[in-house]
């Protein structure tokens, strides 16, 4: 179990989140001649009734390395069931960027893009060029299992709502209830260390830097050995606090943007806020009093791991601790949820938007039947898609056991030195992606472990009402985004670190603003905001 969960977490956290026929007459009249409708069943299957060639070009991540999409046992299922055969080109990552961009820039367009890591830039560009078909139209006849899904959770269509009111991709999901997977890494603190100081579970950021000081004293582990609280990366810590000092109020999927509190028509550049200095003040306080791993910023994966095994830490952001460390480690951790900060602030803002990736399907102007396309991804939002991509076939690949689907034996305890991975990847090319839509019903990983589970129940009611999407931009917006906006960003990146370890010090707060000013934060600001109004009117 430890080896088939760590390898999904190693795909959320790796997977690449990149975040595209004008509007105009021309767009809407050739999307309805290139539609095919006219060969497309509107439910049920076959899809089509005349057999229907086509070539996508697809991200073949590493994970499926070996297999042949082209020969299958999910792609063979559903060619036969939907009478449309998919002829693969699928490219490793590593050559991904390359063929993607000689595919676009030689106009020799596959029928579709899958999974291929198209940002939004990509999708406006293209799009508005003529080579991605604008899709509003099709998806409201030919995907009635993504618009449902659209008009259940609205943020869905806000977000692959580019500014011309196009939609050129059909995106990658995780169903809005499955909360466990959208917190990714939580908070855990060791509760037999608390049995042991006769503390309870903390509440409050005071709570928590009394139970860090008085761990460092017990140092149980020995030789000053002991770390209070440990990670793989700052960030993850920040963002969790985040919703202790009241910001980043809308999720992180736009950075260091959120909502001003004193005015919910403007965004806000939050890393420039009082709010976000005093969590830098704080976390610094923990950090110079050796409460947090020291070697934080520098530590890999595996001396993390290591080091949880060695029972070590005290407290951590991360994964389910019984899957990852063992029963005997790992049953010593409790989840923490959101802490009430000094100011009264206490949500738990660090959570992902249920969308993956906006650009999970994207249909060229070279598909010769666009309608069969968008129905043939379509079924991927619905239950029975969802368990046919990552389950596969009932009897071969998984069985349904007191009501749930299971794996097969074969692939749960593969014989001889075949993996987990490997054993899934002789039939199923999940691996490595989000497709379609993933449902806590389909994903036997960590996520759905009850350790999991528990906590994400926990931190349930602390869930802030609305999690932005990543937003979309013009082309002029972005050109900001990657001169201005980046550069901005690296440097209050930069400064958050230096400030967290002291290297700088807080007191020179105003000359770090004074310069992100002089750096173009005002036109940054527009940017945003624009951006933000389209995003409230999509």
């Amino acid at each position: 179990m430890l080896k088939k969960w760590f390898f999904f977490i190693a795909t959320l956290v790796f997977v690449s989140a990149l975040y595209a026929c004008s509007g105009g007459d021309d767009g809407d009249s050739k999307e309805g001649e290139a539609a095919g409708g006219d060969n497309v069943n509107a439910t049920g299957f076959p899809i089509v009734e005349e057999e229907l060639e086509l070539t996508i070009f697809a991200n073949k991540p590493a994970q499926n390395e070996g297999n042949d999409w082209n020969d299958i046992l999910i792609w063979n299922t559903y060619r036969d069931l939907t009478n449309i055969n998919v002829n693969w080109n699928s490219v490793s990552p590593d050559a991904l960027e390359e063929n993607r961009n000689l595919a676009l820039g030689s106009g020799d367009l596959p029928d579709a893009f899958f999974l291929a890591e198209l940002s939004n830039t990509d999708l406006l560009r293209y799009g508005s060029q003529g080579a991605f078909l604008p899709l509003n139209d099709l998806i409201d006849e030919y995907a009635p299992n993504l618009k449902a899904l659209m008009e259940n959770d609205p943020t869905i269509e806000k977000a692959i709502t580019f500014p011309d009111g196009n939609i050129y991709s059909m995106p990658s999901l995780i169903e809005d209830d499955f909360l466990s997977l959208r917190l990714s890494a939580r908070p855990w603190v060791n509760e037999d260390w608390l049995n042991e100081l006769d503390m309870d579970i903390p509440e409050t950021t005071g709570d928590f830097y009394e139970y860090l000081k008085a761990v460092k004293e017990l140092d149980p582990v020995g030789n000053g050995d002991t770390i209070p609280y440990g990670g793989t990366d700052i960030a993850e810590l920040v963002q969790w606090l985040s919703g202790s000092f009241g910001v980043m109020n809308h999720g992180a999927s736009n950075t260091n943007l959120d909502l001003d509190p004193n005015d919910d028509s403007k965004v806000r550049y939050y890393a420039t806020a009082d709010e976000y200095r005093e969590m830098l003040e704080y976390i610094h306080m923990l950090y110079e009093e050796g409460l947090i791993d020291q070697s934080i910023f520098t530590i890999e994966w595996g001396q993390f791991l290591a080091n949880a095994s060695d029972n070590l830490y005290g407290s951590m952001i991360f994964y389910d601790p019984i899957e990852l460390f063992g029963e005997e480690i790992g049953s010593q951790y409790n989840s923490l949820a959101a802490l009430e900060g000094p100011d009264g602030h206490q949500s738990y803002n660090k959570l992902s938007s249920s969308v993956w990736t906006p650009d999970n399907l994207v249909i060229t102007s070279e598909n010769p039947n666009p309608a069969a396309t968008v129905r043939w991804m379509d079924h991927f939002y619905g239950d029975e898609g969802a368990e046919l991509y990552y389950m596969g076939v009932e009897g071969e690949t998984f069985e349904i056991e007191d009501g749930e689907a299971v794996y097969s034996d074969h692939i749960l305890n593969p014989e001889g030195d075949m993996t987990f991975e490997q054993a899934i990847a002789q039939d199923l090319t999940w691996l490595g992606s989000i497709s379609g839509i993933i449902k806590a019903d389909y994903f036997q990983g960590g996520e759905t472990a009850p350790q999991s589970m528990e906590a994400a129940e926990k931190i349930e009611p602390q869930v802030i009402d609305e999690v932005w999407p990543r937003f979309t931009f013009t082309e002029e917006e972005n050109r900001i985004l990657q001169s201005t906006g980046e550069d901005i960003n690296k440097y209050v990146e930069e400064m958050r670190d230096k400030f967290i370890t002291g290297d700088e010090d807080l007191d020179n707060w105003d000359s770090y603003i004074q310069t992100i000013e002089q750096m173009g934060m005002e036109e940054l600001q527009e940017v945003y905001q624009a951006a933000y109004d389209r995003y409230q009117s999509n």
